[in-house]
C-alpha cells in the first residue's frame, strides 16, 4: 500500500510576525507588478503625439530616411558572422540586411512602417521598445536608433534600455543613439515648441519630467514660465511675477504695520528689489529656456503625399494636424525628450548587468554602446 503523505496548511502555524512579514511579501511584490505595468502603459502624450503621428506620416517618413549613420553602420558591420541582431524601433528598415553575413530582426510600434518593412521581405514585427517579444539571451547584439527620445518618463526610457540588454547573450553589445539637447544647428531649437504646461498632467509617477532632481531644485521652473508665441510682453510680464514670491503689500495691511511702528521699505528700495528681481527671474527663464528638453518637433507632410481620406483628413478633423498653406502641407507634431549630455550614460549606469564601453557625439546625437556582463566561468 502506497504512503499518502498529507500536505498540513502551514498557514495554521504562523505567528503574527510571521504573517506581517508575509504580507508585506505580498504587498511588495503586488507594487513590483503594479509599477512595471505603469511603465509598460502607454503614456497618452505618446500615443497620440507619437504612435498616430508616424502612422499617419509612415510613407513620406520612410522616403526621407534611406542614408546610413557611418557610426552606425561601422558597428553593425563589426560583428562578427551569423550574429543575430535585434533592432527595436526599425522605422522603415533602414539598417535591416546592413552586414550581409549577419541575421536582422526588426520591430517598430507603427503599423505603417512594419508593413514597409515586410513589403521588402524584411523580417519584422509590430512591438512596444519597453516590452520586446524576445526571449533572454536571444541575439547577439541589438540597436536602438533614435527611439528613446520619444519616451515621455524616466522610467519608460530605463524601461527600453533593460529590454535591450535583457535580449542579449552575456557579452553581446547594444548600441543606443538618442537626440541631443546640445544641437549643433543651434537655429532648429527656434522651429521647436517647447511642451507647455498643459501636458504635464499626462506625467505621473517618479519618471515623470517634473519629478527630476533637475526640476525639483529649481525654484523657478515651471513649463508655464515657457511662453508661447501667441502671449504677449505684458502678459508674461504678470506670469513671470509668480516665480519671485513678492506679492504687493495690501493698504491695510501697510497701515497696520505704520500703526505698529514696523519699518516699510522706502520706495526707492522697493523699486530697487523688485528691479533686481525681475532681472533674476529673467535670468532664471533663460536659463530654463536653455535645459528645456520636452518640445514638439514639426513634421510637414506635403499636401501631395497627404491621404485626403485617409490618416491625415481624420488628424485635421480631431486637430492633431493642422494646415499650412504658405508650406503647402500638413503639419503634425511629434514629441521629444531631447537628451543632455551625461543623461543617456546615467540611465544606463542603473543596468545592473552591462557596461557602457563607448560614448560619442554624432550628428547631434548622444550615443552609447553598451556591453551586458559574460557569465562567470567559475
Amino acid at each position: 500500500m502506497r504512503d499518502i503523505k498529507v500536505k498540513s496548511d502551514s498557514k495554521e502555524f504562523l505567528t503574527s510576525s510571521d504573517e506581517e512579514e508575509e504580507a508585506v511579501q505580498i504587498i511588495e511584490s503586488v507594487s513590483i507588478r503594479e509599477s512595471s505595468l505603469s511603465v509598460k502603459s502607454t503614456p497618452e502624450i505618446e500615443k497620440k503625439y507619437v504612435h498616430r503621428v508616424y502612422d499617419a506620416i509612415a510613407p513620406h517618413f520612410s522616403s526621407t530616411r534611406f542614408a546610413k549613420w557611418p557610426k552606425v553602420a561601422a558597428f553593425l558591420e563589426s560583428l562578427p558572422p551569423g550574429s543575430v541582431i535585434l533592432d527595436a524601433g526599425c522605422g522603415n528598415g533602414k539598417y535591416l540586411g546592413l552586414n550581409p553575413s549577419c541575421f536582422f530582426i526588426g520591430c517598430d510600434i507603427s503599423h505603417p512602417l512594419i508593413k514597409i518593412c515586410s513589403d521588402k521581405g524584411q523580417e519584422v514585427l509590430v512591438a512596444d521598445a519597453v516590452n520586446l517579444p524576445y526571449r533572454e539571451e536571444f541575439g547577439d547584439a541589438a540597436i536602438s536608433i533614435a527611439v528613446l527620445h520619444h519616451l515621455s518618463t524616466e522610467n519608460r526610457r530605463k524601461k527600453a534600455i533593460e529590454e535591450l540588454v535583457r535580449v542579449v547573450k552575456p557579452g553581446g553589445f547594444v548600441l543606443i543613439t538618442v537626440w541631443a539637447a546640445e544641437q549643433e544647428d543651434t537655429s532648429l531649437l527656434t522651429k521647436w515648441t517647447p511642451l507647455s504646461a498643459k501636458y504635464v498632467e499626462e506625467w505621473v509617477g517618479p519618471g515623470s519630467p517634473m519629478n527630476s532632481p533637475r526640476v525639483r531644485n529649481n525654484p523657478f521652473f515651471s513649463l508655464e514660465s515657457i511662453p508661447e508665441t501667441e502671449v504677449s510682453a505684458k502678459e508674461q510680464k504678470a506670469e513671470n511675477s509668480q516665480f519671485i514670491g513678492l506679492e504687493s503689500i495690501p493698504e491695510s495691511e501697510e497701515s497696520t504695520r505704520e500703526q505698529k511702528g514696523e519699518s516699510i521699505i522706502p520706495e526707492t528700495k522697493a523699486s530697487i528689489v523688485e528691479q533686481k528681481d525681475e532681472n533674476s527671474v529673467e535670468e532664471s527663464l533663460e536659463a530654463l529656456k536653455k535645459s528645456q528638453q520636452e518640445y514638439f518637433v514639426p513634421w510637414h507632410l506635403p499636401y501631395h503625399r497627404a491621404e485626403v481620406s485617409g490618416a491625415s483628413a481624420s488628424a485635421l478633423a480631431s486637430g492633431l494636424a493642422k494646415k499650412d498653406d504658405r508650406k503647402g502641407a500638413v503639419v503634425y507634431n511629434r514629441y521629444y525628450h531631447v537628451f543632455s549630455e551625461g543623461e543617456l550614460e546615467r540611465l544606463a549606469s542603473g543596468v545592473g548587468n552591462a557596461m557602457i564601453v563607448d560614448r560619442f557625439y554624432d550628428k547631434s546625437n548622444w550615443c552609447i554602446v553598451l556591453q551586458k556582463a559574460a557569465l562567470n566561468q567559475d
